[in-house]
């Protein structure tokens, strides 16, 4: 298996049953070829479920914790030191960033130590509910999870939900979004040369379509779905695992706020927004997609943004001094160029961007845009853009700004921008989002829960909170004889 073929990976071996069926990998910052992946189907998925049954089934993995730890910290240690590598691979698939790529690698391998020391911190507890009579409480992995993985940060999103799986004693099934199974491949690369990994505990099938999704979220052999990814294709799966009830811990869309206000230091806040606006291009569900600024600082803002925004410096994502890469793939560059063409005609265009000219021709460039907006429930400030695209918009009270902050169907992330600890406890306890930031924004903690309200999703990852997806409780009754 090299950097170049993204195969599957199945009880512990490399799979690639489909010569005739393989997918080309893109560097969208170019739109080379840079790698084939063979494309997986229903009876691979399949495969891959029952090999992590029968692990989990017939390997004491379960009921070894010291086992799970020492298997965690191996793939931690082996993923660190390919992080470079890794990170290399990542910017030519996804087009992130350098910089960003490796800051998601050390995040990944971070919160694989976090969760290897969860391991062994599983505890259940006992309760005596009269003489002789004794509840034992224990917690017990749920069994087998599928995993399913976007593409737009393909170590962390992947660790976040496999770990703390893992950690439970659950065996895991992968699917890797179609656009990253080179970066897929190499992650599984470090789990296959964990030697306390049991064969069968961490499978992976990739896929070009929907067939491998729908085996992992309808298999009567699946207990527990975790889904990164869109809101809608979340309600697909939400529905499809109600025929056999299974657990879902589903992290959707977003729609995060930046809220500003007028004691708040302004070059710091441009600062934080522009970083917000501009990670991995626009294309996280946590990215600042709508800015409110309070009135007596509003054109101070609307200039020093648009100065921010337009000086950008786009161009290849291996690029140490490159801040904006590409988009995913020249679908979403169209769809993109769509929307500002659309925002240019509806809104009021403070910094218009595009597709990209020059060298920017040969990639899926998407350049800066922002728009000026009143009316909070245009679809423009309602649905998830997904790109570099950011409506500014006006408020004048803390009322003011919470309606609309809160005028959304997402409730991920959102942060605000005060020198006023009051103000700050104040905001963060009514806006309704699972994250509020506070004068700055993405900071994701390994040991600190996240996860949305309302459409952005069901269940918390990262954290102690994380496991409880993946674990069951049992209440075992005694009566001892008098």
């Amino acid at each position: 298996m090299t950097a170049e073929s993204g195969h599957h990976y199945i009880a512990g071996a490399w799979v690639s049953d489909a010569p005739n069926s393989m997918s080309h990998v893109e560097n969208p910052s170019d739109g080379s070829i840079i790698g084939t992946a063979p494309n997986g189907s229903a009876d691979l998925a399949d495969r891959a479920v029952m090999a992590a049954r029968d692990a989990f089934e017939t390997t004491d993995w379960q009921s070894n914790p010291r086992q799970r730890a020492a298997a965690l910290l191996e793939f931690a240690n082996i993923l660190e030191n390919r992080a470079d590598e890794i990170a290399a691979l990542m910017a030519r698939e996804n087009g992130k960033v350098i910089s960003q790529a490796r800051h998601e690698v050390a995040a990944g391998y971070g919160e694989a130590r976090y969760y290897a020391g969860v391991a062994r911190n599983v505890f259940g507890r006992t309760f005596e509910s009269g003489e002789g009579k004794l509840s034992l409480m224990t917690r017990e992995p749920s069994g087998v999870v599928s995993v399913i993985v976007p593409w737009n940060a393909p170590v962390t999103l992947l660790v976040r939900s496999v770990a703390p799986a893992l950690a439970a004693g659950c065996s895991v099934v992968i699917k890797p979004a179609p656009q990253t199974p080179l970066t897929n491949a190499a992650v599984m690369a470090c789990f296959h040369e964990a030697f306390s990994l049991p064969p069968g505990i961490v499978n992976s099938v990739n896929e070009h379509g929907t067939e491998v999704g729908t085996v992992l979220s309808t298999h009567p052999e699946v207990d527990v779905i975790s889904f990164t990814g869109s809101s809608r294709t979340g309600k697909i799966i939400m529905a499809n695992a109600a025929s056999t009830i299974k657990h879902v811990s589903l992290e959707l869309g977003g729609k995060a706020p930046a809220l500003v206000f007028d004691d708040a230091d302004l070059d710091k806040s441009v600062a934080e927004v522009r970083r917000g606006v501009l990670a991995l291009n626009g294309q996280m569900c946590t990215c600042i997609s709508r800015i409110l600024v309070q009135d007596s600082v509003y054109d101070s803002m609307r200039t020093r943004l648009t100065d921010a925004l337009t000086s950008a410096k786009a161009g290849d994502a291996s690029d140490n001094t490159t801040e904006l890469g590409p988009i995913i793939d020249a679908a979403n560059q169209q769809r993109l160029a769509g929307i500002i063409d659309r925002a240019a005609s509806e809104a009021d265009m403070v910094v218009h961007g595009g597709l990209g000219q020059g060298d920017l021709a040969k990639g899926y460039f998407i350049t800066p845009s922002m728009f000026e907006i009143d009316d909070a429930g245009h679809d423009l400030v309602q649905d998830e853009l997904f790109g570099p695209i950011v409506s500014l918009e006006r408020f004048g009270t803390e009322e003011e700004a919470l309606a609309k902050a809160n005028a959304t169907r997402y409730g991920l992330a959102a942060s605000v921008y005060t020198s006023d600890l009051n103000r700050s406890m104040r905001m963060g306890r009514k806006l309704q989002f699972g994250t509020v930031w506070m004068n700055c924004h993405n900071r994701l903690l390994a040991e600190v829960e996240t996860g949305g309200y309302r459409e952005s999703g069901i269940g918390r990852l990262h954290g102690i909170e994380a496991m409880n997806d993946f674990l069951e409780t049992k209440h075992i009754y005694l009566e001892t004889e008098n």
